[in-house]
C-alpha cells in the first residue's frame, strides 16, 4: 500500500513558491487546494508545484447557492476548472446540509459523470454545512449509491453529534469502508479541532481518531489500494486564539507536521 500525504494551503501566508518549499523540505509528497479561474495565475501554481515535484489534490468548498439549478451549474463549473489541472484526486464538500435528497443526489450523479468522463476520481468530504454532515444522514447517501466515495473528515462528526461516535457504529463502519482520502484534524464533541492534539488533555480524543484512521489504512492495506492524507488543522477561527489579540494558541504548520510524523511512523510498515 502506497499512503500520500498532502499539506492544506488554507491558511498559508507566504508566497507560494516559498510556501511549496516549505511542504517539500518537511516530507509532503504535495498539497490540497482550490484553483482559481484566471488561466495565467492558475499556471503559475501548477508550474510551481512542478517545479517542487509536487503532486495536486484539487479542493472545491464554494456550495454557496440555494438554488439547486445555479448551484449545479456553479459546481461543474469549479469541478471541470480542477479536471483540468489533472489533479490526483479532487475532493468535494458537495450540497448543503438543507438540501433534500434529490438535489443532494443530483450533485453526486454530476460528478460521477464528470469523473468518468475525465478520468478524475471525485470524492465527497464529510462536513458540516454539507450533504455528508452527520453521520446517519451519510450512511443513507453511502447505502443508496454502492459508487459514492468519500474523504473522511471525522472531526466534524464529532462536534456534529457532540460525542466520540460511540453509538454510531454502524455508521462510522460505513463511512470507514467508503474511504479513499483522510483529513487528518481532530476534532473533539465540543468543536471540529482541538487547540493542539499534543496536550495531554486530549489523549482520548486524540486516540479515538487513530483509531479510525487504521481502520481506514488497515483496509488499504489489505485491498493494495492506495491511501491519501492531509493534515488539515486550519488557521483562526478553526485554531482556537487569544481573545482581543486573535494571536492563534499554537502554530498551524507546526501541528500539522507534527500529525504527519505521527502518521508516517504509525503507518510505515503497512
Amino acid at each position: 500500500m502506497t499512503i500520500r500525504f498532502y499539506a492544506p494551503e488554507w491558511g498559508n501566508t507566504l508566497p507560494f513558491d516559498t510556501f511549496c518549499s516549505n511542504v517539500k523540505a518537511a516530507g509532503y509528497d504535495g498539497v490540497e487546494m482550490a484553483l482559481p479561474f484566471e488561466t495565467a495565475e492558475k499556471q503559475t501554481i501548477l508550474d510551481t508545484l512542478a517545479g517542487h515535484g509536487l503532486q495536486l489534490i484539487g479542493q472545491y468548498w464554494q456550495s454557496f447557492e440555494k438554488n439547486i439549478d445555479e448551484h449545479a451549474a456553479s459546481y461543474e463549473k469549479y469541478l471541470r476548472n480542477l479536471i483540468d489541472a489533472r489533479p490526483v484526486l479532487i475532493n468535494c464538500q458537495t450540497g448543503k446540509d438543507y438540501f433534500d435528497t434529490a438535489r443532494n443526489q443530483r450533485l453526486f450523479a454530476l460528478a460521477a459523470r464528470l469523473s468518468a468522463e475525465s478520468g478524475i476520481p471525485i470524492i465527497h468530504e464529510t462536513h458540516r454545512g454539507k450533504c455528508l454532515f452527520a453521520a446517519h444522514v451519510a450512511m443513507g447517501y453511502l447505502q443508496a449509491d454502492p459508487g459514492l466515495r468519500i474523504a473522511l473528515d471525522i472531526s466534524h462528526w464529532c462536534s456534529v453529534h457532540e460525542s466520540l461516535l460511540a453509538d454510531l457504529p454502524e455508521e462510522v463502519d460505513m463511512a470507514i469502508s467508503r474511504t479513499d482520502h483522510i483529513h487528518s484534524r481532530v476534532g473533539h464533541p465540543e468543536g471540529p479541532q482541538v487547540n493542539d492534539p499534543r496536550a495531554p488533555e486530549w489523549e482520548e480524543v486524540l486516540n479515538a481518531h487513530l483509531g479510525w484512521w487504521d481502520r481506514v489504512a488497515a483496509l488499504h492495506a489489505r485491498n493494495g489500494t492506495p491511501l491519501t492524507i492531509t493534515t488539515e488543522f486550519g488557521p483562526a477561527p478553526y485554531m482556537p486564539a487569544m481573545p482581543y489579540t486573535c494571536m492563534p494558541l499554537v502554530s498551524q504548520w507546526d501541528v500539522n507536521v507534527h500529525m504527519m510524523n505521527i502518521l508516517k511512523a504509525r503507518y510505515k510498515d503497512m
